[in-house]
């Protein structure tokens, strides 16, 4: 398997463990042609492999780099929660399913609500990849950002300014349930410069 730059946690990782090899290469299969939303144009696999590496660097165990990788996968492929029980185990199987969304609640931020109260009930394993998963797109967001300005927002799903709401309501959740984490204050710091960024943009336009 080829190293990917800028992953030298999880390349090392796929080298050791045969779970993570497998759910990376499931990973590259569902994800395959598809692109991140405000990530000009990145693959999307950039995700979910940003989201391992975050998790390797705090030295989480083989299921949760697994889970990390697969986190997406039942989201937005046809790979379905049992199909993940099946090939990698319950204990990734109920990580995957605390980072699956429940698509049945159509409003955006009721939606998001629901989700963040059973990622905070799942334990450490899933709070750690909810982490990662927000940490990794406050980065990718900024990266865009940096060269677009508020435009970058224009390829999300919502509006940039809900957007960062939402995430701020993430962080005030990983700081009631995890606040010693270390990805807690890393995700903190992100927002912090995304914050920065666009008080830059908006005040140079202004000038």
């Amino acid at each position: 398997m080829t190293p990917t730059p800028g992953t030298p946690r999880l390349d090392a990782a796929v080298e050791r463990s045969e779970l993570i090899g497998r759910a990376l290469e499931t990973a590259q299969r569902a994800h395959a042609g598809q692109v991140r939303r405000g990530s000009n144009g990145r693959p999307f696999i950039d995700h979910p492999m940003a989201v391992a590496e975050r998790l390797a660097e705090q030295r989480q165990r083989d299921e949760v780099l697994a889970a990390g990788l697969l986190h997406d996968v039942v989201e937005k492929s046809a790979i379905g929660i049992e199909e993940v029980r099946a090939e990698f185990g319950d204990v990734v199987g109920d990580l995957v399913a605390a980072m699956t969304e429940n698509e049945e609640i159509p409003a955006y931020e009721e939606r998001k609500d629901e989700h963040r109260r059973r990622v905070a009930e799942s334990g450490d394993a899933a709070l750690a990849i909810f982490a990662a998963d927000k940490l990794a797109n406050v980065a990718m967001l900024r990266e865009a950002y940096l060269l677009f300005g508020e435009s970058a927002g224009d390829e999300l799903a919502v509006p940039l300014d809900l957007k960062v709401f939402v995430w701020e309501e993430d962080l005030e959740m990983l700081f009631g349930a995890a606040p010693e984490m270390a990805l807690t204050s890393q995700l903190a710091d992100e927002l912090v410069k995304l914050w920065g960024d666009r008080f830059k943009s908006v005040s140079s336009q202004s000038d």
